[in-house]
């Protein structure tokens, strides 16, 4: 969630209503951060907003709860018990993450853990969870089945001299151990006696080296680094207008697929998943629901399997020790108090706590203090090149361009970030007064925590569990945290016209057939200066994927030299109306004058998603035409029926739709065919064929047909939604893509080798401009690739 919870944005509104008039109207005339701070903050009521926070802050649980820790450990076990392994092994990472740090729960709750990667065949990555547990005192009497695990790992990994070693602990400590219970005794020698044998057999038949392959065989691309811009290539440049302000333009031809950016996040923060704020009146204060911020690392957002937890809150989750240490040291360490209150006040202003805290205070105050200069008007960087506005037949240098540095080079720099356009004065003065208020409550908080010496970085981290004891101070905030309170309203006004969604591909349904259907989900919201150099299009010329907080920006097609380059915001011509995509797009500040726009626009021509996301005729099937009420186009036909009781019958189909895909999870999966077909031949009556819901009930038949092991049928069906996605987004698009890659598997499963070949060629060549060589869908592509090729002969002629 971008924003704060409803409920502190109607208090926020309820604030502002009540001001006297002229309070209001000198606020809403402020120009800048520096000048609503300095009205704003006398405005305020510390302790109504407060208590106001307090009770708001309830409903997001951060803290240790043994209680919690508890019912999450037995919920595990419960899964266990019913061998769904993956599931059991997120619920032992939630109850770690509410056991107190050096516990001996907490040391059992990696104990069941890493149980459960042993049999999901995660080898590595048990031995690093049994490794936790006996770093946490796992207790001595449970210690032999563990090490007897822990044998059997290094086992299975060829691992054989440690593996020996394990086992001899294991028959010493046995041995030693006079508590054990005869029967428990009895399975454990027995254990130890089995693993013995097959340590003895692995001996005597070593198995012969595998060879080296993945990132050695790869394909490497090539890139040459701009001078100027940093993380972009060479065929690049940055130039400045009077229409387009700051924008990248293509110094040569480029050809499609050809890597343009590669950018690191200056700062990211992990959307959370909307259960982590509970509702009053909810009947258990602990879900089990798997969110974003039990799937993804906090710090680098890569995939979770064996989350280490942060040692203070039960929110925060890292892929190792290494990120979960140096997230602490750059920023945790002063956040994590803060989780309730951070989630209650929305990602945005999470995002600008911890720009302020990666930047440094010293960085934050000088830049700060120049954007007061009378001046320099920096709260409108376009102010500054008043000169090349006048002058725009002047090849002016990159050292005017905002955000540049002194050599005249864009780096992704925290005064580029502060040089993103806030668009000031044309956020709405509630919003404003709103941010305001959500600021200045984080930076009281800091003040009140006694955090406020370790956000200006005047102690070490070792001393900051200090300052946290220190008296805390009231009144008005102190002028070093008025500073980083007016960069942090800047950031977040920023936000809404520069936050970068970081998305990933994100396995729908349970994830357990054999074909994996996944769809962009988004994960974070970022800052990426550079990125944000690019202008929107609805009809861009790029594809932007990622890998953890890394973008990479690639051609999607052609790009001659010297036209720009050009992003999509979220609404694209294939996706939406213009006016939808009118619409949509104003919240960042601008009319979208793309050439896609202006050709809907000026020739009157209906959009391709009018046309093909049309109602036909029930009649006829002739195309319906008009608003309010639809009329056939057939002439000879004279059928005319509401457009609200056709979109009422389309919400219908499509709830329909939903109860269908619901059946296959209770193994129902022939009901949910038929459910489907009946669905099928439904739409037929009222929607055109070319109509993207059509493409969707052939892609969800095949999803059916595949889970039963109906290859051919499922093929045949997956092939139909490819002609229809293909007609809304083109032969070469990333959806179709995406598609290709899903009847891949199907033909791959199904042993249809000479089809299966030719369909993976063709989706390597589309992902691979758009994703790259690296990315995971052309990883897979290559493996089953090298898989049929692998195949006898015998099979091959026969397919």
């Amino acid at each position: 969630m971008a924003l704060p919870v409803e409920e502190w944005r109607l208090y926020g509104a309820r604030r502002w209503a009540a001001l006297e008039p002229a309070l209001r109207e000198r606020l809403a005339a402020a120009a800048s951060p520096h000048d609503t701070l300095r009205l704003g903050c006398g405005l305020l009521r510390p302790e109504a907003e407060a208590a106001a926070l307090r009770r708001l802050c309830r409903r997001a649980r951060t803290g240790k709860e043994p209680a919690a820790a508890r019912f999450y450990r037995e919920e595990g076990n419960r899964l266990f018990g019913r061998r769904h392994y993956s599931a059991a092994a997120r619920l032992y990472s939630q109850a770690a993450s509410h056991e107190l740090p050096g516990s001996p729960e907490v040391s059992v709750c990696f104990a069941n853990r890493s149980a459960a990667f042993f049999h999901l065949g995660c080898f590595e990555v048990c031995l690093e969870d049994i490794a936790r547990a006996e770093s946490h005192g796992y207790p001595e009497r449970l210690l032999p089945k563990v090490l007897l695990r822990k044998a059997e790992c290094l086992l299975c990994l060829g691992k054989l001299q440690d593996a020996a070693d394990a086992l001899g602990l294991v028959e010493n400590k046995i041995a030693m151990d006079g508590v054990l219970t005869s029967p428990a005794r009895q399975t454990l020698l027995k254990k130890l006696s089995q693993l013995k044998i097959k340590l003895h057999e692995k001996e005597s038949c070593p198995e012969p080296a595998q060879e080296a392959c993945g990132d050695a065989q790869r394909k490497l691309e090539t890139w040459e680094e701009n001078d100027i811009i940093s993380g972009a290539s060479s065929s690049l440049s940055l130039n400045f207008d009077t229409e387009r302000g700051r924008h990248l333009v293509a110094s040569q031809d480029i050809l499609p697929g050809q890597s343009l950016l590669k950018e690191e996040a200056f700062v990211s923060v992990l959307c959370p998943g909307e259960s982590l704020l509970q509702q009053d009146s909810s009947e258990t204060p602990w879900d089990t629901r798997a969110t974003n911020a039990d799937l993804y690392c906090h710090r680098c957002l890569r995939q979770l399997l064996a989350s280490v937890p942060c040692r203070e809150c039960s929110y925060a989750k890292y892929c190792s020790q290494t990120c979960a240490d140096v997230a602490w040291e750059q920023y945790h360490r002063i956040e994590c108090s803060l989780g309730a209150l951070l989630l209650t006040l929305g990602v945005f202003c999470h995002v600008a706590l911890r720009t302020v805290l990666l930047a440094g205070f010293a960085e934050v105050r000088r830049l700060v203090e120049w954007s007061h200069g009378g001046d320099k008007d920096l709260h409108n960087p376009e102010a500054s090149c008043k000169h090349l506005r006048e002058a725009p037949a002047r090849k002016a240098g990159t050292r005017d361009i905002p955000g540049c540095n002194d050599n005249g080079q864009y780096q992704s720099s925290y005064q580029a970030v502060f040089n993103l356009l806030p668009h000031y004065e044309k956020h709405s003065p509630e919003h404003k007064f709103l941010c305001m208020l959500s600021v200045v409550a984080i930076c009281k908080e800091l003040q009140e925590a006694g955090l406020e010496a370790a956000v200006l970085n005047q102690e070490s981290s070792e001393k900051w569990s200090k300052l946290k004891t220190c008296e805390k101070t009231s009144g008005e905030l102190s002028p070093e945290l008025q500073t980083m309170a007016e960069a942090m309203l800047r950031h977040v006004l920023q936000l809404q016209c520069n936050a970068q969604a970081i998305t990933v591909m994100q396995e729908s349904g349970s994830g357990d057939g054999a074909v994996v259907n996944k769809k962009p989900v988004r994960l974070a919201t970022a800052f990426f200066p550079v990125l944000s150099l690019l202008n929107h299009s609805c009809c861009p010329n790029i594809s932007v994927s990622f890998s953890g907080t890394a973008a990479t920006v690639r051609a999607s097609q052609p790009i001659p030299s010297g036209q720009e380059i050009f992003h999509c915001y979220g609404p694209h011509r294939c996706r939406m109306k213009v006016a939808e995509r009118q619409q949509l797009l104003s919240q960042y500040f601008f009319e979208c004058r793309c050439q896609a726009c202006l050709d809907e626009l000026e020739s009157g021509v209906r959009s391709v998603v009018s046309m093909r996301n049309s109602f036909c005729c029930p009649s006829c099937r002739a195309p319906m035409q008009g608003e309010d009420v639809l009329c056939c186009s057939n002439e000879a036909c004279a059928i005319s029926v509401s457009s609200e009781s056709l979109s009422r019958r389309l919400r219908d189909l499509q709830q329909q739709i939903k109860r269908a895909l619901e059946l296959p999870r209770d193994r129902k999966a022939d009901q949910a065919i038929k459910m489907l077909l009946k669905c099928q031949m439904d739409a037929g009556n009222f929607l055109s064929p070319e109509h993207l819901l059509m493409g969707e009930i052939e892609d969800h038949l095949a999803q059916v047909y595949a889970t039963l092991g109906k290859w051919q049928e499922a093929a045949r069906h997956l092939e139909r939604s490819i002609e229809i996605v293909e007609m809304h987004h083109g032969p070469s698009s990333i959806e179709i893509g995406h598609e290709l890659f899903k009847l891949a598997q199907i033909l791959f499963n199904g042993f249809a080798v000479s089809e299966a070949l030719s369909t993976i060629q063709r989706a390597e060549e589309i992902l691979s401009v758009h994703c790259g060589p690296q990315s995971t869908q052309i990883q897979e592509l290559q493996e089953m690739k090298t898989c049929l090729s692998e195949l006898p002969k015998s099979i091959l002629q026969r397919t």
